[in-house]
């Protein structure tokens, strides 16, 4: 198996986890919610910041086997 097939088979379980997370969990303390009338914004600054770390860890430890 090349290299792609692995990172896209790593990849696939990781969108996989972060779905079934995102499921369970909802929304995390800290995502931003504004409400006025019909209009509903959405910021989810603690959830990109946690993905981001998850992300930017997996990225590192993964760089080092090159």
């Amino acid at each position: 198996m090349t290299g792609f097939g692995k990172l896209f088979i790593l990849l696939g379980v990781i969108f996989i986890i972060i779905g079934i997370v995102w499921t369970v969990f909802g929304r995390l303390p800290g995502d931003l919610i504004f409400k006025k009338g019909n209009t509903t914004i959405y910021f989810p600054i603690v959830t990109s910041i946690i993905i981001s770390i998850i992300l930017s860890v997996l990225f590192m430890i993964f760089g080092r086997f090159r």
